[in-house]
């Protein structure tokens, strides 16, 4: 969760920790408006090197592919 204190270096470390392991995770953005709740994501997933999937309102649902342990199959999540 971010919270009235920003992305900081605890967060972004958090996150990156845990999106390691996980791969999909979301996160709550709970401060500002849309713009600012827009860039703190894009931040954030600049600095974790991960994608952003969907966001909704204040949640927005990141990806990144652990190249050593892959736990999500993508071949599965394609609609051909």
């Amino acid at each position: 969760m971010v919270g009235a204190n920003g992305l900081t270096d605890g967060v972004i470390q958090e996150t990156d920790q845990t999106i390691e392991y996980h791969e999909l995770i979301k996160v709550r953005i709970s401060v500002g408006d849309r713009e600012l709740r827009d860039q703190i994501i894009a931040e954030l997933c600049d600095k974790t090197r991960a994608r952003l999937i969907q966001r909704i309102g204040n949640m927005a649902l990141i990806f990144r592919r652990n190249s050593n342990k892959p736990k999500i199959d993508l071949k599965l999540a394609r609609k051909d």
